[in-house]
């Protein structure tokens, strides 16, 4: 990350940082694993979610991940990806939702998804701390 940014360099940097700490997002929210294939750039039909990811209920999360600004043409990319995981992934009824993440949500964005129920949006923010960490020099 350049030094006072307040983004993410890199996507795959921002996708493995919540990867990890999905219960950010939602507390029992965990990390799709089957079969030794997990849901960090899941395989859907030639292209990959960022994130797929298990609810509480069982359902499926699609998680995709903008490092900037995110406009409404990310919903197009969302809704293929929310209908692959319904068509070819999940069983009859299963429920499946997505959540868009990015530094900053665009109007046309917010407008956009507030016609989609299942769809969620979020904005990230960085925040780092530094404290000094007192020495004992001994008596030199």
């Amino acid at each position: 990350m350049p030094p006072g940014s307040s983004e993410f360099a890199y996507e795959h940097d921002l996708r493995d940082y919540l990867a990890r700490n999905l219960q950010i997002l939602e507390p029992s929210l965990r990390l799709y694993n089957d079969e030794g294939i997990t849901g960090v750039e899941f395989p859907v039909g030639g292209r990959y979610i960022d994130i797929l990811a298990v609810d509480v209920t069982g359902g499926y999360v699609v998680i995709e991940l903008k490092v900037s600004k995110g406009y409404d043409r990310v919903v197009g990319q969302l809704l293929r990806y929310l209908s692959w995981i319904k068509k070819h992934h999940a069983e009859p009824g299963q429920r499946v939702r997505g959540i868009i993440i990015a530094k900053q949500i665009s109007e046309d964005l917010r407008l956009a998804c507030s016609e989609l129920p299942s769809v969620s949006l979020f904005e990230y923010e960085l925040s780092v701390s530094v404290r000094q960490v007192a020495l004992d020099h001994g008596d030199a």
